[in-house]
């Protein structure tokens, strides 16, 4: 009886023990990379079928197909455009094995000629205005001061401060509502700055 007993728990170890192996061969044989909102699932050569389910963070089914793998790898591409950036998971399951992927979306970082300028302006006194600028790739800022009513140039000049910059500009004999300050950086991106009463 002992061992019958001792038997009957070496196969459950076995089983347990080949269970864990199918597991690993499975993600030995699959991959699932993110880049940005595309996804894509690599199924190696020898996984036969499979069925290849995304869902979302809280384990709801978005997509399941169902694919069969010969002797050459298979790449699944999922576009998830439509869907928000945040956390998914792909679970890939054959008869034997099932493999869960937890994987993350995001939006492409966007170029600095494609983000609006970063400048602000504030008045100081009844004769300074401050100007601060921000986020810029390389030197080179005009600056205009012009008249609000006649748009004529009161004041210019070119600013070559790498990264971003801070400066006070002196009016004489008009006060900051009468004026706005014009900012254009290298690569054409402009704003325009009003000074309220």
């Amino acid at each position: 009886m002992k061992t019958l007993f001792t038997f009957a728990l070496a196969g459950a170890l076995s089983l347990s023990s080949l269970a864990a192996n199918a597991s690993d061969d499975l993600m030995a044989l699959s991959e699932v990379k993110a880049k940005f909102k595309t996804v894509n699932v690599l199924l190696k050569g020898g996984v036969g079928e499979a069925k290849v389910s995304i869902l979302d963070q809280f384990g709801k089914k978005l997509h399941q197909r169902k694919v069969k793998v010969g002797d050459k790898d298979l790449i699944i591409p999922y576009n998830l455009d439509l869907m928000p950036c945040g956390e998914y998971q792909v679970k890939i399951s054959t008869d034997q094995e099932e493999v869960t992927y937890e994987i993350s979306t995001f939006e492409p970082l966007k170029k600095t000629e494609e983000l609006p300028l970063v400048a602000f302006g504030k008045k100081v006194s009844d004769e300074t205005i401050n100007l601060t600028v921000a986020g810029l790739d390389s030197p080179g800022v005009d600056v205009q001061i012009r008249h609000n009513e006649t748009n004529k140039l009161i004041f210019s000049e070119k600013v070559n401060e790498p990264a971003a910059f801070k400066k006070n500009y002196k009016l004489k004999g008009i006060s900051p509502e009468e004026v706005y300050v014009k900012v254009t950086d290298n690569l054409g991106r402009s704003k325009e700055l009003f000074f309220e009463k």
